[in-house]
């Protein structure tokens, strides 16, 4: 059927036809062919110079342009139909104009002439194509040109002349801003007409005239502001006409107009203010708001009185109108409300504060986005004063709102709690009843702060782990709830059994030591919990172990069930802490102490710089997210260096601190009471005591975590970056087997005792009062670069080790920006010294010497090892060289 219609194309063959021809396609190819079968015809014609059928071939062109195909070769078409003589000629062809060409198309050149003599055709229907074609498609360089054929024809006696003549100006001073004061006058003539349609167009030319032109502004708000008062009192209080009625309300698009101009004339003048102050009071009051048409009215009233010079009382009014808004039942209208009332805030917050019942309901409402505003507005709208009552309204709310919307509400909870907590009892108490009702959608970053909270609160410390221990009872599904309340157990497990620390309107809690470890092996068991929770569950009863010694043979029990399990983190936490319970009572009570009192303010203040690790929840090995979005850059390949797994326990630093025992976190092996280790560098204790989580590498050597290097002869205090972001969940475990023994980490320790004040009499090397001495050895060497440590140690302190490392170049060629870099195991702190240059002269003709001091916190347990990294260029070209060092001399 389709080839028989196809057939019969030619240039007779009319518009309908061919549509019908289209439409009647089964596939795409059909379509195509149809469209070029069409196509080819319409060419044919084209070449003929055939006039009788060109209209209809312009037609066909345009529909076949909007079906995508290509209509270029129809171009030329269109100007010869807009030069005819005839109206119905120029009609089409001034269509095809618009929708085949634009003002990009070198070809538009061609049209100006004709365009300047049909605006000043005698035919008006003529000149009013013109100027549509203008304010369609018009150019730059059209718009110079014809820009006085323009101007001119606002003085024509046809109302939709003037009204068109104004449009086509819209565009025209869009392309040429330079041409605005050419229609200032004509403009300001429009706002005095009496034809809705010409007003409505100069309004809208003078808006954009005051948008391009300050001359503009600054001249209409001189001489017209009066005028447009004028014309929007005459629009307020005109009776009924049926030509421009909309629902009750005479041309309220004309109304709308009217008062973005006056926004406009309005904003930063006192005096064009003062003018409109009256005609906008009486929209306000008298716009009936049971329609569409008259809510925006309204809604425009209201952005007009939020945007010109202040005026308390209409400020007032506008609020209360948007007030009015979020009682509508279209939930567009309230969506428009909420977003005004967040902008008006800023304005006149005590106004917006008396509609906060309404705006709090809007939290409750069916709709998300609305549910969504309002909850931004309300986060907004809390004060010292009105704190405790909204923040109750929420948490009773989050105990029925859906769970799509949990999480938004639980962090604006959160942020308003921490930002106006007047006491910490409250803080608490609130804190505990979102841990309660929606646990599971907390962050970290909370609940660890609440812990630093209740560390700093040592009176209601008592109170709090009684709270918690209640709230498990109903609230046993929340994860970070039953986080924080095994952390509170295990440090102030004592204080829930013996009721310490009562307060007067407290009841009373009767709990046994069974019944607290009752609430932990839950925890440990509970097949939902994820590694966090079980993790300082077991840290948890190992504090209790001390301190319930009626319990302690059940806690072991507990602990020696994990031995086998299959996540590592869990397996070597029961390992170690069974050697802790088994083989080292004399030290357990000092070393299973409370946490002392962690640093709130530096936790705080770490927290609002977004400076603090990523939590447990963020991916190994991902970056850190940072504020507003920013994704943290990769660490610098040179981490590579070592080939290291993702190590993300603390850094320990060469200047040293005064952190305390990691009691909770990460693998035992780091304690540095427990190993002599330099305690880590900085103040997040929190960070530390809540380290763990996914257990990384088993290898010593793969698992160092610390990179010093000196570059440019730069003194390096500190280790580098590493290549992983550091996470506090994330500590490194080793996993025992059957052919590798477990290593007692606290053997040999008493309490009184560390392995810093051991001197090893069975040291090789050892000579008594004057220190060991080493032999030298060559660490490392190539075809071409030769190193060379040498070893010296002070009696008093056999842990440290001074390195002198000693560089020589044994090629022809000069080494420049000459940098070495070193990394140890984690057991081991790393400090290099700035090397003597970066210079390495050829041929051994010179050396560079560089000093190294390590510190083996496990010396006599564990040997040195290390491994290198050498960069340098010759002749501008980088080398690198790279090696592992572990003929270290026994006693190291």
């Amino acid at each position: 059927m389709a080839d028989l219609i196809i057939d019969a194309f030619s240039s007779q063959t009319r518009l309908r036809d061919m549509i019908r021809a289209i439409r009647g396609c089964k596939t795409a190819a059909e379509e195509r062919a149809v469209v070029r079968k069409e196509c080819a015809v319409i060419r044919a014609s084209i070449s003929e110079n055939d006039q009788d059928y060109r209209h209809r071939n312009l037609a066909k062109l345009m529909f076949i342009h909007m079906l995508g195909y290509p209509t270029h070769f129809g171009q030329m078409e269109c100007l010869k139909s807009i030069a005819s003589a005839g109206f119905p000629e120029k009609r089409i062809g001034y269509l095809g104009l618009m929708l085949l060409l634009d003002e990009r198309q070198e070809v538009l050149m061609l049209v100006t002439n004709s365009l300047k003599q049909d605006l000043n055709h005698s035919n008006p229907y003529i000149v009013g194509l013109a100027l549509c074609a203008l304010g369609n498609i018009c150019s730059a360089e059209m718009a110079r040109d014809l820009a006085p054929e323009v101007e001119r024809l606002f003085q024509s006696r046809d109302p939709n002349i003037r009204k068109k003549a104004a449009l086509c100006s819209v565009r025209i001073i869009k392309k040429v801003p330079d041409l605005a004061e050419n229609f200032m006058s004509p403009a300001a003539t429009l706002l005095k007409e009496k034809h809705h349609g010409a007003l409505i167009a100069g309004v809208q030319l003078c808006t954009d005239m005051c948008k391009v032109s300050l001359e503009a502004l600054e001249y209409f708000r001189k001489k017209c502001t009066d005028g447009l008062v004028k014309a929007l009192k005459e629009r307020v209080n005109s009776p009924y006409t049926p030509e421009y009625d909309i629902s009750g309300i005479s041309d309220p698009f004309l109304h709308i107009r009217l008062l973005r101009l006056l926004r406009i004339l309005g904003k930063g003048d006192a005096d064009a203010s003062d003018c409109m102050n009256d005609i906008l009071a009486q929209v306000a009051t008298k716009t009936e708001t049971n329609k569409n048409a008259g809510t925006a009215i309204l809604y425009e009233c209201v952005e007009t009185i939020m945007s010109i010079e202040d005026n308390s009382g209409l400020r007032v009014l506008a609020i209360n109108i948007l007030g009015r808004f979020l009682s509508n039942r279209d939930n567009n209208i309230r969506y428009v409300a909420l977003n005004m009332l967040m902008r008006a805030i800023a304005v006149d917050a005590q106004a917006v504060q008396r509609h906060r019942i309404t705006i709090l309901e809007c939290v409750k409402d069916s709709d998300a986005s609305i549910r969504k505003r309002a909850l931004e507005l309300i986060f907004l709208l809390v004060n010292e004063n009105n704190v405790k009552p909204l923040t109750k309204e929420l948490i009773d709310y989050l105990q029925v709102s859906d769970q799509e919307f949990k999480g938004d509400l639980t962090e604006k909870i959160c942020s308003i709690v921490e930002k106006f907590s007047m006491e910490k009892k409250w803080y608490i108490d609130k804190m505990l009843k979102v841990l309660s009702e929606a646990g599971n959608f907390v962050k970290d970053e909370i609940w660890h702060a609440l812990i630093v909270a209740i560390s700093n609160a040592s009176d209601l410390q008592g109170y709090t782990v009684r709270s918690l221990y209640r709230a498990l009872q109903t609230s046993s599904e929340q994860e970070s709830l039953i986080q924080v309340a095994v952390w509170c157990i295990g440090e102030y497990g004592e204080m829930l059994v013996n009721n310490v620390g009562m307060l007067e309107k407290e009841d009373p809690l009767t709990v046994t030591e069974s019944d607290a470890v009752d609430v932990l092996e839950a925890a440990i068991k509970r097949h939902t919990s994820d590694i966090t929770s079980r993790a300082l569950s077991l840290v948890a009863l190992l504090k209790l172990s001390s301190r319930f010694p009626s319990c302690s043979k059940r806690i072991s029990d507990i602990i020696i069930e994990h031995k086998g399990s299959f996540v590592l983190e869990l397996q070597q936490r029961s390992i170690e802490f069974n050697s802790i319970i088994d083989k080292h009572q004399n030290i357990r009570s000092t070393l299973l102490e409370r946490m002392p009192v962690l640093d709130e303010a530096s936790y705080n203040s770490k927290r609002k710089s977004g400076s603090l690790p990523p939590t447990a929840s963020a991916p190994t090995g991902a970056s850190p997210k940072l504020p507003n979005g920013v994704v943290k850059s990769p660490a610098a390949p040179m981490a590579d260096l070592l080939d290291l797994s993702s190590d993300d326990a603390p850094v320990p630093s060469s200047s040293g601190g005064d952190n305390l025992p990691d009691l909770l976190g990460g693998s035992l092996t780091s304690l540095p009471s427990l190993t002599g280790q330099a305690p880590s560098n900085g103040t997040d204790i929190l960070m530390e005591l809540l380290s763990i989580g996914t257990p990384a590498a088993q290898n010593d050597v793969s698992t160092s975590d610390l990179l010093s290097t000196n570059h440019n002869n730069t003194p390096s205090g500190t280790p580098l970056e590493r290549l992983s972001p550091p996470s506090p969940f994330s500590p490194q475990v080793s996993t025992p087997t059957a052919t590798t023994p477990v290593m007692d980490l606290l053997d040999g320790f008493s309490p009184t005792l560390s392995m810093s004040n051991k001197k090893s009499s069975t040291d090789p090397y050892f000579s008594g009062n004057n220190g060991p001495v080493y032999p030298s050895i060559i660490a490392f060497q190539s075809s071409s670069l030769k190193i060379e440590f040498s070893f010296s140690k002070q009696p008093e302190n056999l842990q440290s080790t001074l390195i002198n490392a000693t560089f020589t170049n044994m090629s022809s060629n000069i080494y420049t920006d000459f940098i070495f870099q070193a990394a140890v195991p984690k057991f081991i702190q790393l400090h290099l010294d700035p090397a003597s240059s970066n210079t390495l002269p050829a041929s051994g003709n010179g050396s560079i010497g560089q000093s190294l001091r390590v510190t083996n916190s496990q010396h006599g347990q564990k040997h040195l090892a290390m491994r290198i990294r050498v960069a340098y260029k010759i002749n501008n070209k980088d080398v690198l060289e790279q090696g592992q060092i572990t003929n270290f001399p026994p006693g190291l």
